[in-house]
């Protein structure tokens, strides 16, 4: 994104490329000084870590629509389904409007973005929880989104959206940036180049990742693909990936990784020698009892598959869901 209304910053932004990982993020996330006290949250985790896999655009909504650093804090009141932002120390006013002016044009030049990193607890920014206030300077039971998050879901529903505060959840940071990864490739892979063919070959690469994450849509997912003979192609492209990104929305369970990694042995059972298999199968039963991570019978797979697997078995993403550069340290969360 390039206007006057932009929050740059040497290391999170860049131009963006058309099939690099993009990903916007809260400007404040970045070092930028643009908080409501002219100070800023900069993240490590981003910076440090994700950076080696994402090009990051940074942006502030409250900064675009012309508040001033410092400003006074904000906050969400009236009704929880459709609150209004106003200053904390003067609710009078609703600032709602002018918030909503400063992003709005920008939007739509966000559709290159593959995922976006928000601030969590903002009232625009805030992705669940934020508090909305009632007449009596109480808070509802019922929390919302903030105002720019609720907006940006809203024009890019399929898009990953995460708080930065929840990736340090080893789960949910694994699980947001397979996302962002399957987002990317599915854009690339069957957006930029619309067939049934594209589509079909992107749904086996990914069989076994959605097997890990949700059966029941896996299959609802290949019947759908196996159901279609005429018609929009658009409109099947558009259903699959709907519910493609609905199948990946919540981290994938021990029990299931562990089914998806028992298929796979299967594309094995004839190549290896007993004591190989029961060796796999073992390592297998301890991650799924908990005394190992998931890289330990993956990496035991991926060796034997190199030497033994099939070209659809070792096209699986499942096997790989993003580059291995950050693997490692995504392990040290688990």
């Amino acid at each position: 994104m390039t206007n006057s209304n932009t929050i740059t910053s040497d290391r999170a932004d860049s131009k963006p490329s058309q099939h690099a990982i993009n990903v916007g993020i809260s400007a404040c996330l970045t070092g930028n000084e643009v908080r409501y006290n002219g100070g800023h949250t900069q993240s490590r985790l981003c910076l440090d870590l994700l950076s080696q896999c994402f090009t990051f655009t940074s942006f502030c909504p409250e900064v675009a629509a012309g508040f001033s650093i410092p400003r006074p804090t904000m906050r969400l009141t009236g009704d929880p389904d459709s609150p209004k932002l106003v200053f904390s120390n003067d609710d009078a006013n609703d600032l709602t409007d002018q918030l909503v002016k400063g992003f709005e044009k920008e939007l739509p030049k966000m559709g290159h973005l593959d995922g976006y990193i928000l601030m969590k607890n903002s009232p625009s920014c805030g992705l669940e929880k934020i508090k909305v206030y009632q007449g009596n300077g109480h808070p509802h039971q019922t929390r919302a989104t903030g105002v720019f998050a609720k907006a940006l879901k809203k024009q890019y529903p399929f898009m990953p959206i995460e708080e930065e505060g929840r990736l340090h959840d080893s789960k949910l940071f694994d699980n947001f940036l397979l996302r962002v990864y399957a987002y990317n490739n599915f854009r690339k892979d069957v957006i930029e180049q619309p067939s049934l063919h594209h589509l079909m070959v992107f749904h086996s690469s990914y069989k076994y990742l959605l097997m890990a994450h949700n059966q029941d849509k896996c299959r609802a997912l290949g019947r759908l693909l196996g159901s279609h003979k005429k018609g929009s192609l658009e409109a099947l492209i558009n259903c699959y990936f709907s519910g493609f990104i609905d199948a990946l929305s919540k981290p994938a369970s021990r029990k299931n990784h562990t089914n998806a990694l028992f298929h796979i042995l299967g594309y094995l059972k004839d190549k290896l020698s007993p004591i190989a298999t029961q060796h796999i199968i073992s390592v297998i039963h301890n991650y799924n009892k908990g005394l190992t991570p998931l890289t330990t019978p993956l990496t035991l797979l991926k060796h034997q598959l190199m030497q033994h697997g099939c070209d659809y078995i070792k096209d699986q993403r499942y096997l790989e869901p993003y580059p291995e550069i950050i693997s490692p340290m995504v392990d040290t969360f688990k």
